[in-house]
């Protein structure tokens, strides 16, 4: 399995949805979808790692497959928004980087 870059899994996907999907859902019901994953998320974690036991099935279920389901409705959601994932996410860092320079290194909650 290869590396994707971001433009290249929003590529993918929009093929997808074009071929496989038929079309996009309308932008509200794809943000309350991703809200659904990372519920499932959520839940997964809450029993891996935090003080919830799982039930039944709920054991197998993989991390890296929600995960897989928030990130595919994510880019589903920056196509449809006309969103540059990658020009995003590196001025998100940009904005992390100069706004939590020293933030927190000097916060003593993180020694």
């Amino acid at each position: 399995m290869k590396d994707i870059s971001l433009s290249d899994a929003q590529l993918e996907v929009d093929k997808w949805i074009k071929t496989i999907g038929v079309r996009y859902f309308s932008e509200l019901t794809n943000m309350a979808i991703l809200t659904e994953e990372v519920g499932e998320v959520a839940r997964l974690i809450a029993r891996q790692y935090g003080d919830q036991s799982f039930k039944g099935k709920e054991a197998n279920a993989d991390l890296g497959d929600e995960l897989a389901d928030v990130l595919f409705v994510l880019i589903c959601l920056a196509n449809q928004t006309g969103t540059n994932l990658t020009e995003a996410f590196h001025k998100g860092m940009e904005k992390r980087t100069l706004r939590d320079a020293s933030r927190h290194k000097n916060n003593p909650k993180l020694e």
